[in-house]
């Protein structure tokens, strides 16, 4: 729970990478090469939006607990005891899941 400890500025968004499927629906256990890059994640910590020029706060779009799609590329890795976590923009968050 490291990610308490770390609260994202602005419109940033801290998500946690789904883990990539290591085995086919057939049972083929797949090598790391040829998985794929996961592009589905969980937020885990969410900042307190961006200001506008009027200067009111413009809140975070995403909530934790809520599973977005990410770009392929882009993101700020962040190591949090020994587990990788990403930063993006709000922005640059693709959707999100529908429960």
């Amino acid at each position: 729970m490291a990610f308490r400890k770390f609260l994202p500025l602005f419109d940033r968004v801290l998500v946690e990478r789904l883990t990539a499927e290591t085995v086919t629906k057939g049972g083929i256990m797949l090598p790391e090469k040829s998985q794929g890059k996961v592009l589905q994640a969980t937020v885990v910590a969410v900042g307190p939006g961006s200001v506008n020029q009027k200067g009111h706060v413009q809140p975070v779009s995403v909530k934790v607990g809520e599973k977005v799609l990410l770009p392929e590329y882009g993101g700020t890795k962040v190591v949090l005891d020994d587990k990788d976590y990403f930063l993006f923009r709000d922005g640059d968050i693709l959707g999100k899941y529908a429960e």
